[in-house]
């Protein structure tokens, strides 16, 4: 698998570093305006503003699902309460107590930036702040132990021993990649680890630009598509899920994450 990943200059990660200070600022203005009757496609059209005024290209606009019945249409993905990912914005007004999962990918000059935070809608119940919390956790956790020699299946069972500690799932089905010219590159990026993903897994190397990015339930593992449309994943038991990312790099002395907003 090592021969298939991309390894980056610094120089290109600087230019990463520009397209995810990008969607950095888009999610930290989406989270002044999350509250009690906005919808996530007025959060859509401000992220719209905020790219094209960057000079960046969407990258989830356009994007193809053998599943679904048409194209991702939107800038962001806005996945709310048991929606997992790719949650399509809607006119449907947010409620207090709600969580919205926001991810945003942008690509300029060539190489791309991706992120997802989880936002609380209002006040929210004590356990569902604690699936936050833990999902939040989970992606410090790799961060903090990301180095050059490890293998990513040692980062990965860190990751996943915080979250079922913590009574939570791991969403399976879905994991996190390689990024750089492209949104997905190699190598697919579990948050769990089991025998069957021996032959998937690998050793982390300077110049690695990885997307990080957590899906924890607050029951069961399972998800299924949320409707016709081929597009939302939602948990199969209808618990609730909450997803953040950030896009990092591999240096000589851990990870610097390029989707933070700090040069």
């Amino acid at each position: 698998m090592t021969d298939r990943i991309v390894i980056k200059s610094s120089r290109e990660i600087e230019l990463m570093r520009v397209a995810g200070g990008v969607v950095d600022q888009v999610l930290r203005e989406l989270e002044t305006m999350i509250e009690p009757g906005v919808t996530t496609a007025a959060l859509n059209e401000r992220a719209e503003a905020l790219v094209r005024e960057a000079g960046g290209i969407a990258l989830f606009r356009g994007v193809r699902n053998p599943q679904a019945r048409f194209p991702f249409p939107a800038c962001i993905c806005a996945s709310v309460n048991e929606q997992v990912v790719h949650g399509i914005p809607q006119d449907r007004p947010l409620q207090a107590g709600d969580i919205v999962s926001v991810d945003c990918g942008v690509r300029l000059k060539g190489y791309c930036g991706d992120a997802a935070r989880t936002f609380a809608v209002g006040r929210v119940s004590a356990g569902v702040q604690r699936l936050l919390d833990v999902t939040r956790e989970a992606l410090d956790i790799a961060v903090d132990e990301i180095r050059p020699g490890r293998q990513w299946s040692e980062v990965a069972r860190l990751m996943q021993a915080h979250v079922e500690d913590n009574g939570f799932g791991v969403v399976r089905e879905f994991v996190g990649h390689g990024i750089g010219q492209e949104m997905h590159e190699e190598p697919k990026i579990p948050n769990y680890y089991d025998r069957t993903q021996r032959g998937g897994d690998f050793e982390l190397q300077r110049g690695m630009t990885l997307a990080i990015e957590p899906m924890v339930t607050a029951g069961k593992p399972a998800v299924v598509l949320g409707d016709d449309t081929g597009w939302p994943v939602c948990t199969k038991d209808g618990s609730w899920a909450a997803h953040f990312e950030h896009s990092v790099a591999v240096t000589a002395h851990g990870a610097d994450v390029l989707t933070d907003g700090h040069g």
